[in-house]
């Protein structure tokens, strides 16, 4: 009996690539906007839809991949996800962890006619700032092409094509274009670098590239999506939105015996302080959502770091699920109150009053005999902040909201924050942020309501709050610049220390005096344990506290001057 004659190779290739929101660990809900997403690209004529890097479990699964449990689970998902393709529908190409040989690899599999037709693994394992892939994946062999319907496709994970060798290795072996599935995390700039390192590989290999990205929040990651093709050239033929789940089906046409992408829609990318702020609203938005928080609430000072964070909530939530609270004090000021209450009043949020005299006189009362014959100092003040932060963690108990903590990085830095008080909460949207930037994204905020906010358009910090010099508001008169050079100068010392690693002479080189740089340099180091017991943040930066830059708690080196 004669064998079957082959199906001649696609001349028009149809891929749908999935941006999509995993959330980590639901497995089978991923499963479920996997097969939404694949209903949509069968109705667009897709023959191929690709979904991003361990899409499956949601990226990254840190040592939660490594329990036996989830493997089992992720690979019973690819399993079944595969028996959907029996179908005349489109093939998947999805990633997921896969064990093999007593080995775990970040993988991809090609499912379709009902069965797993191929994995490919993840060559190239990352280890450096927020990644730590070689403690958890074993690295994949150098991978050949994948046949999908006669169509050779080269199928480089992520860092596989953050340098040369996976991508040559792919050309050789006769790969006929790339498809890279992708759990890449935004920070500052981060999308030119991409697209830098992908036209690299383009110009190497004289293949198209396909880059499918994923989107969304994960802990202190966010993820903006952007998903982008190439052409052999170079030349940009498709570009998603960032920020938002798109599911677009690009076509692919043989000419010559090579695939050229067909031009089609290429969204404007928002750059510098638009994207900085959407970033931060979607880090908020599924920090709360994805832990199923009702909403959130937060103490609202009249100070520019609340303002910013209750207009962040707003944009992230809507404002029926934000509420504010301001606690006065002896100290705070009429023009606080009266700040405050216009900011929530432009929100349109819940807003109460809750004094906190009768609380700390309590504590004063209570702790007289143990302070007896001791002057007042920071510790009289801590009491003030912490009788806030317990305030608000009551709210957070009784009602369920999540306390959003509002400390910016240039305070966080130098320990210019009270540990149990006003860093008490969930999660902080400004954590890497210095405090040149939140006055920065202030002002864009009144401007321009960026997409996909919730939050209404015009002022929604008053111009009072912006042009006033920031205080804690813990003893008459206090201002920040009492005991901190002004912002500018802090921020520019600052970002020396902890996303440059420049030495003392060098950043007194820039126009500091050495005494304020060393001061700064001790409190920086001095408050490392502060840190430590902080809320998660968005990181926007590239080295933000937590996950980039792990100093030691213990630590008594000091930097020379020289």
């Amino acid at each position: 009996m004669a064998s079957p004659t082959p199906e001649p190779p696609l001349e028009r290739l149809r891929i749908a690539l999935a941006q999509l929101n995993p959330v980590l660990g639901d497995l089978d809900g991923n499963l479920e906007k996997a097969r939404t997403a694949r209903k949509k690209a069968a109705a667009d004529g897709a023959h191929l839809i690709v979904f991003p890097e361990l899409f499956v479990t949601g990226y990254p699964p840190e040592d939660l991949v490594l329990k036996p449990a989830l493997q089992d689970a992720a690979h019973a998902i690819v399993e079944t996800f595969a028996k959907d393709t029996a179908d005349s529908g489109p093939g998947i190409l999805i990633g997921t962890p896969w064990r093999e040989n007593e080995k775990l690899h970040n993988s991809v599999a090609l499912l379709d006619g009902g069965k797993v037709e191929a994995i490919r693994h993840k060559v190239d394992l990352p280890n450096y700032g927020v990644f730590d892939e070689k403690r958890i994946f074993a690295p994949g062999p150098m991978p050949g092409p994948i046949n999908f319907r006669g169509v050779r496709i080269g199928v480089p994970i992520c860092e596989d094509i953050w340098q040369e060798d996976v991508c040559e290795c792919l050309e050789e072996t006769g790969a006929e274009f790339l498809i890279v599935p992708n759990g890449s995390p935004w920070c500052i700039d981060k999308h030119d670098v991409r697209m830098n390192v992908a036209v690299s590989r383009v110009a190497e290999t004289s293949m198209p590239l396909i880059y499918v990205n994923q989107v969304g929040g994960q802990d202190e990651l966010v993820f903006d999506g952007a998903s982008f093709a190439l052409n052999a050239g170079g030349k940009l033929a498709a570009q998603l939105p960032a920020w938002r789940e798109e599911i677009v089906t690009i076509e692919l046409t043989r000419n010559n015996d090579a695939f050229e992408i067909e031009d089609t829609n290429k969204a404007v990318l928002d750059e510098g302080d638009v994207a900085t702020y959407q970033a931060c609203v979607l880090g908020l938005r599924d920090y709360v959502e994805k832990n199923g928080f009702p909403g959130v609430v937060l103490g609202l000072s009249g100070g520019i770091d609340s303002a910013i964070c209750a207009a962040m909530s707003v944009d992230a939530l809507g404002a029926d699920r934000v509420h504010c609270i301001m606690m006065p004090y002896r100290y705070t000021s009429d023009e606080s109150l009266g700040d405050a209450a216009q900011c929530a009043e432009a929100l349109g949020v819940r807003y109460d009053s809750i004094p906190i005299e009768p609380p700390v006189a309590g504590f004063l009362e209570t702790l007289a005999p143990a302070l007896a014959g001791t002057k007042e100092d920071t510790t009289e003040e801590n009491l003030q902040s912490r009788t806030r932060g317990t305030i608000l963690m009551a709210i957070s108990n009784k009602f369920g909201a999540m306390v959003v903590t509002t400390g910016n990085k240039s305070e966080v830095s130098v320990g210019y924050a009270t540990l149990y008080g006003d860093m008490n909460g969930g999660f902080n949207p400004i954590k890497d942020l210095y405090k040149t930037e939140v006055y920065a994204l202030s002002r864009l905020r009144n401007i321009v309501r960026p997409e996909g906010c919730h939050g209404p358009e015009g002022v929604v910090i008053p111009a009072n709050i912006i042009d006033k010099p920031p205080t804690a508001e813990l003893r008459e008169g206090q201002t920040d610049q009492d005991s901190l050079p002004p912002y500018d100068a802090l921020d520019d010392i600052l970002r020396g220390f902890v996303e440059q690693e420049l030495s003392l002479p060098d950043i007194v080189a820039k126009g500091h005096t050495a005494e304020t740089v060393a001061k700064i340099q001790r409190l920086l180091y001095l408050a490392e344990y502060k840190r430590r017991q902080a809320a998660p943040g968005v990181k926007v930066s590239e080295r933000n506290f937590g996950r980039d830059r792990r100093y030691p708690i213990t630590n008594r080196f000091r930097e020379p001057m020289s």
